[in-house]
C-alpha cells in the first residue's frame, strides 16, 4: 500500500512539474511575443509592471512566509530572492558579505529565459526587472538607504546576472536605487553557508505544489497587467497567440507526463481534463455523437484578481487551441465563456 501511495504522489508530482513547465514557458513566451510584436519599449514596459506588481504583491508576506522578516535589510531581501526562487527551481546563489551588503547570483542556465529565448531579450528588458523589483525592496521594507548594484546581466553576454543589496549611509533618490557596476566580480558560492528552508513547515509536497504554484503565478501577474497596458484588443492577441504558439511546442511533454498521447477529439478531451484537474481546477466531461464537452467550474489562477477583465482569459483560449493543434489535426475547439469571462467556462471540442 505504501509503495502504491508513493508512485501515485510521484505521478502527481510529474503532473504538477508539467504544468509548471507550460506556464514557465508561456511566461518567457509572452515576453518574446511583445519584443517582436511592439518591440523593445514596450516589453521593457511590461516586464517593469509585471514585477513590480508582484513585488508590491508577494515581497513583504514572502518574508514572513519564509522566517527572514527579522532580518537586515541587505540580508533580507537577498534572502528572500535566494530561498523563493530556489522553490519555484531556479539556478541562484547568495553570499552574505555584511549586514549591509549581500549578493546574488543567477548562474546560467537562466530561468526566465530558457534555451534558446535569452538570445531574443535586450538588455532593457532584463533591466527592466531588476528596476521592477531589485530597486523597489528598500521601499517597501520602508529603508530608502537600500539600493541594488548590478554587476552582470546574462543577456549583455556575461556569465549570469549577479549584484549586490547595498544599505547607504543615506537615502537615495529613484535614480540611485538600482546602478551598475560592471567593473565588481561577486564573490564564490558556497553552499554549506547558504540559508535553508525549515524542513519542517516545507516538506516535499509543499515544495512540489509550490513550484508549480511559483510559474503560474508569473501568467497570474502578466495576463491583467498586459489588458491594462496594451488596452483588451491588443493585449487579447498577444495573449492567444502566445498561448497558441505555446501550446503546440510543448503538447508532446505536458501529455507524456500526464501519460497521455495524441489522437482526436476523444483523446483530447481526456487530456484537457486532466490537465484542468493537474491545474486544480474542477472540470466536468460530457460526450454526445462525437462532440465532447468541458465545463470548467473553477479557474483558480485567475481567482481574486481586482482588476481582473474578460481579456484575462484569451491566456487559456489560446493554450488550449495551440494544445489541440499539437494533439492532432481538425480538432475543432470552442470557448462559451460566461459573463465577465469567469467560470464556469464551457468547451466543445469536436
Amino acid at each position: 500500500m505504501a509503495a502504491a501511495s508513493d508512485a501515485a504522489q510521484e505521478a502527481q508530482w510529474k503532473r504538477w512539474r508539467a504544468v509548471a513547465d507550460l506556464y514557465h514557458a508561456y511566461f518567457t513566451g509572452l515576453i518574446l511575443t511583445v519584443v517582436t510584436r511592439r518591440g523593445t519599449a514596450d516589453a521593457a514596459e511590461f516586464v517593469f509592471r509585471v514585477f513590480r506588481r508582484q513585488q508590491q504583491e508577494r515581497f513583504l508576506p514572502g518574508l514572513k512566509k519564509l522566517g527572514i522578516d527579522h532580518l537586515p535589510p541587505a540580508v533580507a531581501a537577498a534572502q528572500y530572492h535566494y530561498l523563493s526562487n530556489w522553490i519555484g527551481g531556479v539556478h541562484v546563489e547568495y553570499m552574505h558579505e555584511s549586514d549591509t551588503k549581500a549578493w546574488i547570483r543567477y548562474p546560467p542556465p537562466r530561468w526566465i529565459w530558457k534555451g534558446t529565448a535569452i538570445c531574443g531579450i535586450p538588455g532593457e528588458v532584463s533591466r527592466a526587472m531588476l528596476r521592477g523589483w531589485h530597486a523597489n525592496n528598500g521601499v517597501a521594507l520602508g529603508d530608502l538607504r537600500l539600493g541594488f548594484v548590478c554587476t552582470k546581466q546574462s543577456v549583455d553576454g556575461q556569465d549570469g546576472l549577479e549584484g549586490y543589496y547595498c544599505q547607504y549611509d543615506h537615502s537615495l533618490e529613484l535614480d540611485q536605487r538600482l546602478v551598475f557596476g560592471r567593473h565588481v566580480e561577486a564573490p564564490l558560492f558556497d553552499a554549506k553557508t547558504a540559508p535553508a528552508l525549515p524542513v519542517a513547515s516545507w516538506p516535499k509536497p509543499r515544495l512540489e505544489k509550490a513550484y508549480r504554484n511559483y510559474a503560474m503565478e508569473y501568467v497570474r501577474t502578466a495576463a491583467p497587467v498586459m489588458v491594462q497596458l496594451f488596452g483588451p484588443e491588443d493585449a487579447g492577441y498577444l495573449l492567444r497567440l502566445t498561448g497558441k504558439l505555446i501550446g503546440m511546442q510543448y503538447f508532446d511533454e505536458v501529455a507524456a507526463a500526464l501519460a497521455m498521447g495524441r489522437g482526436g477529439a476523444r483523446e483530447f478531451a481526456s487530456f484537457l481534463n486532466a490537465l484542468f484537474a493537474a491545474q486544480d481546477d474542477a472540470a466536468e466531461m460530457t460526450a454526445s455523437e462525437g462532440t465532447f464537452e468541458i465545463g470548467q467550474q473553477s479557474w483558480k489562477l485567475m481567482d481574486d484578481i481586482a482588476d481582473y477583465h474578460p481579456g484575462c482569459a484569451k491566456v487559456l483560449e489560446g493554450l488550449v487551441e495551440g494544445l489541440a493543434a499539437g494533439c492532432g489535426r481538425h480538432i475543432g475547439v470552442h470557448l462559451r465563456p460566461s459573463a465577465g469571462g469567469r467560470p464556469p467556462l464551457i468547451w466543445t471540442i469536436g
